[in-house]
């Protein structure tokens, strides 16, 4: 039995209870999978090997998932005596001196920490390409792009290393690379999992912390091990009517869901994504919901303007922080050009001009809420494209000499025409995430779609592909063939209501199961097998 393969983490902690495997056993496997498929994808960068071997061996706490090995993304989520260093060569070697909450409550569920996944500089960009660990690969093909920023961990999860893994979502950095490698991953509310112990917020609230996985159940399920408040939150999310994990399989009745093909931060679709969307909306029409077109009316401009200033300021806090890791402030050659543009950015706009945004984005936050008392969800393709090629979405060389020259020069005025120049092409492969990270609502992407091959259906399973099959070794991948490559679909919801998506996630995962569905290279999952 190939044991990872067959069950999601749900499955995996009830094989740990009955003891038909070891928590030890477990780990060895995990382990055996990074070593094996991790070398043509680069999603794992930081192995905790011996960590884990030890956690596995010692007295783990009797949670829910207890002696599940997971993956956490090299970003926000910290563990004593471990580095959490957000790509940036600068923090490398530097452990962290405590846990924060949502790490902690992982493993006080009996999670164990097995290796943390790339990610972007800081965790800014919507792909996996930083220079100090290089580029993730997405595992249905490995000229592509997993998206970003919890790229490591959702590449991770498609090739079924693991079946689950940590994320963070400050502008569809669980949803994107979600859509990019076909696993499911959902954006809670503003406020359900905490922040602490040193903060209260990231990104002024936009970001999210919550995880990429095969299963729906898996997600609602360690939603329900985190989604609380801590003492001293700022604020929090409503609580819920009863556990995530009773939402997953209960009926969400005939659901009113509104569909638009517009892009919400950009001017045009793909055809592959709007193919996508009419699938999906169909699909949930023959589920006896009420579908229609329809699109949120709000001043699009101002929310974007908004949106850049608000991550600007987060971004030039992160590194003002990390300097204060380093014991010396950041310099500009100890980061990307990119990143230390944002950094300018945030430093040369005002605190009337972040409190200017931030009522922007209340006001149209309101119009927005008012469009979901008309409509439970709102469908929109996830992003305006399918899986780029590496390189699309990060800065070409001329943009990073061109903002290398600002590093020393630069007015409010140029660095924010170069902004908006830079937003523009960012923002049209990725622009329907961003909305809802500053409205606060909760949404989820849905692996429904493939391109050439269209809809979810047989399982899909191909040759080994990349340069470690000439020696006869396992990899993944193919870039010397055309792959289908996953597209998904956004579902989003009223600030608070994770229930409706999860109930709605379910029943499209039992009409149309993906788990089945696996890249080239890794044994497909048997029907059912994650039950």
């Amino acid at each position: 039995m190939d044991v990872l393969g067959d069950h999601d983490a749900i499955g995996l902690a009830d094989l740990v209870r009955r003891g038909e495997v070891s928590p030890a056993e477990l780990i060895d496997a995990a382990i055996a999978r990074i070593e094996a498929r991790n070398p043509a994808l680069n999603a794992v960068v930081h192995p905790l090997y011996d960590r884990a071997r030890a956690a596995a061996g010692g007295a783990l706490p009797d949670g829910p998932f207890r002696g599940v090995p997971f993956l956490l993304k090299d970003l926000c989520a910290d563990l004593a005596g471990t580095p959490t260093t957000g790509s940036c060569g600068a923090l490398g070697g530097i452990p962290a001196t405590r846990h924060t909450t949502l790490a902690r409550r992982y493993e006080d569920a009996g999670l164990i920490v097995v290796g943390r996944t790339n990610t972007p500089e800081f965790g800014i960009m919507g792909t996996t390409e930083p220079v100090f660990r290089g580029p993730t690969r997405n595992p249905w093909d490995t000229e592509h792009s997993p998206g970003g920023s919890s790229g490591g961990s959702a590449a991770a999860v498609a090739a079924r290393i693991l079946p689950a893994a940590h994320g963070g979502d400050g502008g569809g950095s669980i949803r994107i690379p979600a859509s990019a490698c076909g696993v499911f991953g959902l954006k809670p509310t503003r406020g359900r999992n905490p922040w602490g112990p040193d903060l209260g917020e990231g990104w002024g609230g936009f970001a999210q912390e919550h995880v990429l996985t095969v299963s729906v159940r898996d997600s609602a399920a360690l939603l329900d091990v985190t989604g609380r408040p801590e003492l001293g939150d700022p604020y929090c999310a409503p609580p819920p009517e009863r556990p995530w994990l009773e939402e997953v399989g209960r009926d969400p009745g005939a659901l009113r869901i509104a569909f638009t093909g517009r892009s919400l931060y950009g001017q045009e679709t793909h055809p592959d994504c709007l193919a996508a969307l009419q699938d999906a909306a169909t699909l949930c029409g023959e589920l006896g919901h009420h579908v229609e077109e329809a699109c949120p009316e709000f001043d699009r401009e101002a929310m974007i303007s908004s949106y850049l200033l608000t991550v600007a300021a987060g971004v030039a806090r992160r590194a003002e922080s990390a300097g204060e890791v380093i014991g010396r402030p950041l310099r500009p050659s100890d980061v990307e050009p990119g990143t230390w543009f944002m950094v300018q950015i945030g430093r040369a706009y005002s605190a009337l001009d972040l409190a200017r945004s931030r009522d922007i984005i209340h006001r149209q936050s309101r119009r927005v809420a008012a469009f979901f008392q008309r409509y439970d969800l709102l469908l929109t393709p996830t992003l305006a494209q399918p899986p780029v090629k590496l390189g699309v979405l990060d800065l070409s060389g001329a943009e990073r000499a061109g903002l290398a020259l600002l590093r020393s020069a630069g007015s409010r005025r140029v660095l924010g025409k170069v902004l908006t120049s830079l937003a523009g092409s960012f923002l049209e492969r990725t622009p329907n995430t961003q909305l809802f990270n500053q409205t606060g609502q909760p949404a989820m992407s849905v692996p429904l779609f493939w391109t050439d091959a269209g809809r979810t259906g047989q399982p899909q399973t191909g040759q080994l592909q990349t340069r470690e099959a000439q020696t006869g070794g396992p990899q993944i991948g193919g870039p010397q063939t055309r792959q289908p490559l996953p597209i998904g679909v956004q579902f989003a919801g009223r600030f608070g209501d994770e229930a409706t998506l999860f109930r709605l996630a379910a029943q499209l995962e039992a009409a149309r199961p993906w788990a089945q569905r696996t890249p080239p290279g890794v044994p497909s999952r048997p029907p059912g097998g994650t039950r």
